[in-house]
């Protein structure tokens, strides 16, 4: 698996200056929790999940997420369990056969309601549960916490040897975790009940849904989640907690909601992110990519990283281009990135980047530069006359028209 290896080979030199490194769900986990992104959910219930993947419906895929929570009824839990087990047989049964490579699935996850439903799905699931990358734990507490991370150390003290690492991601999205009186000794508690368990936590993630529902508002399409205020405040203090360097912990944005219903599209009004770009024959093309729905989703995604958070839940396939093109690294940030690091040798403390724009600090700037490094090889590079935005034009995305 590997970012936008759909581009030809003379696509991906054109636009990246770096290009993104193959992982599958045995790589490091280092480069795992970045390469998380944009993580698909779909219910547990779809009867062509393995077909889905396979044909490589949705392009770009790399993360899935097959959900047995909030997306499967009450009702249809035991179908939705029945379901998601046929087809991680189904996968598993054509990778014995030769006609589906390990490596190229994108990584896998299975969101469970319980502990016990973890448990139960494992013990179904037996040496199929190779193929998964990990568990997503909903509505995470300080009374379920320990039940979770035991059953994912046990898995992993006990697995085949040549079975990959099961991770689990919780999701903090709880009362006790936005209330105020609560929410700082929870954020505590958790993480200190995380501590042991740390070698398997792959991204802590922010259930912004569920946290929102707790005081009966909802963000609009033009909004982005830190429009809301209560929930902007709880998301600095999880950042607050779990996003310092030296925890190591990989911070995921919330979901983003709203996709595009009809065909209309709109000149998005940050015109500095969507600028002319050059058509493969060099003729100049402008395009629009944003709509109501999307416009938002922009928007976030570049509060999410300017505030350290990397990758998003995502609940459409249309929404998977526009997190992971967004993800690439920037040549001027990459520039600024690598002379840090070079530079930090104690001979310098401060010196003009390389674009003349800016000045960058050898020891202020190191842990920053050091996290683009690490998102750089996933994403990749863009070239310096290159923006997501080519990529986006590259791709023909459905949301996207060209004009001469």
């Amino acid at each position: 698996m590997r970012y936008f290896n759909y581009l030809s080979e003379e696509e991906e030199q054109l636009l990246f200056y770096e290009p993104p490194v193959s992982f599958d769900n045995t790589s490091d986990k280092e480069l795992l929790s970045i390469a998380v992104g944009a993580a698909l959910y779909t219910p547990a219930t779809r009867l062509t999940i393995a077909d889905d993947i396979v044909s490589g419906k949705h392009e770009g895929l790399t993360s899935l997420v097959l959900d047995l929570e909030d997306a499967v009824g009450d009702h249809q839990v035991e179908l939705a369990e029945e379901c998601l087990i046929q087809q991680l047989r189904r996968l598993s049964a054509w990778i014995r056969l030769g006609t589906l490579l390990t490596h190229s699935l994108p990584l896998l996850f299975i969101r469970v309601r319980s502990p016990e439903q973890m448990n139960k799905i494992l013990t179904m699931l037996q040496e199929d549960a190779a193929l998964l990358t990990g568990f997503v734990f909903p509505k995470f507490t300080i009374d379920n916490a320990h039940h979770y991370l035991q059953l994912l150390m046990d898995y992993n003290r006990y697995k085949a040897p040549s079975a990959a690492v099961l991770y689990g991601m919780p999701i903090l999205e709880t009362a006790a975790v936005i209330y105020r009186e609560s929410r700082l000794e929870t954020l505590l508690t958790i993480k200190k009940l995380l501590e042991p368990f740390k070698a398997y936590i792959l991204n802590i993630r922010i259930g912004a849904t569920d946290f929102s529902s707790l005081f009966g508002i909802r963000r609009s399409a033009d909004m982005t989640i830190y429009d809301l205020g209560v929930i902007r405040d709880c998301i600095m203090d999880i950042i607050n907690v779990f996003g310092r360097i030296e925890d190591g912990y990989v911070i995921s944005g919330p979901v983003w909601e709203y996709f595009k219903s009809d065909r209309s599209l709109k000149q998005s009004v940050q015109q500095n992110l969507f600028e002319d770009a050059m058509g493969r024959k060099g003729r100049r093309v402008k395009v629009q990519v944003v709509n109501r729905q999307t416009d938002g989703l922009l928007r976030e995604i570049a509060l999410d990283k300017e505030n350290g958070l990397i990758g998003k839940t995502i609940i459409h396939p249309t929404h998977i281009t526009l997190v992971q093109a967004l993800l690439v690294v920037s040549h001027e940030e990459y520039m600024d990135a690598t002379s840090i690091i070079a530079n930090n040798n104690g001979y310098l403390g401060v010196m003009k980047s390389q674009y003349a724009n800016k000045m960058n600090e050898m020891k202020p700037h190191l842990n920053w530069a050091q996290r683009i490094m690490n998102r750089s090889k996933v994403y990749g590079v863009f070239h310096e006359n290159q923006n997501f935005n080519s990529l986006l034009v590259r791709i023909g995305q459905e949301q996207a028209y060209v004009q001469n």
